[in-house]
C-alpha cells in the first residue's frame, strides 16, 4: 500500500508518530496498523457518545500496548449508549462495531463509525431522519 503524505503532514504507524519533512511517499510492505493526521480526532473533539467512542477506539489503534484499559472504558460507554439510543442505525451500526473491536480490525470500526456521524448530528439536532423505504 502506497501512501502519500504532504510536507509538515504526521502519519501513526504502529503505535509511533512520524512526521514528514517534505512531500513523499510511503510503501507499506506488510501488516502495519496507522492513520493519518487527518483522521485522527483530539479529545476536545470528543463531544458527542460517538465522537467518544471514536476516540477510544482510535486509542486502541494508536497505543496498542494499552488496548484492555481503552476497551474497559469503551465497553462502558457503548453500554451506556446502547441504553440511551433508539435509533436502528446506530444500534446495528454498534453491533458491527463491536464485531470489528473484538476482532482488533480497529481502523475498520473507526471508518464504521465516522459513517454514522451524520446520523448522530441529526438526532442531536432534532433533524429530520430518512426514512427506509419499505418494499412491498
Amino acid at each position: 500500500m502506497c501512501i502519500s503524505l504532504r510536507g509538515g503532514e504526521r502519519i501513526y504507524v504502529n503505535g509511533a508518530v512520524l512526521r514528514v519533512d517534505r512531500k513523499v511517499t510511503l510503501e507499506l510492505i506488510n501488516d502495519v496498523t496507522f492513520l493519518l493526521e487527518s483522521q485522527v480526532m483530539q479529545v476536545a473533539d470528543a463531544t458527542t457518545p460517538l465522537h467518544q467512542i471514536y476516540f477510544v477506539i482510535q486509542l486502541m489503534l494508536m497505543s496498542p500496548h494499552d488496548v484492555e484499559e481503552a476497551k474497559a472504558v469503551y465497553r462502558q460507554q457503548r453500554s451506556g449508549l446502547l441504553a440511551a439510543i433508539e435509533n436502528t442505525e446506530i444500534m446495528d451500526g454498534l453491533e458491527q462495531i463491536e464485531k470489528l473491536v473484538e476482532s482488533k480490525r480497529y481502523y475498520e470500526a473507526l471508518r464504521k463509525i465516522r459513517a454514522l456521524f451524520e446520523v448522530e448530528q441529526l438526532i442531536l439536532t432534532g433533524g429530520n431522519l430518512p426514512r427506509p423505504v419499505e418494499v412491498a
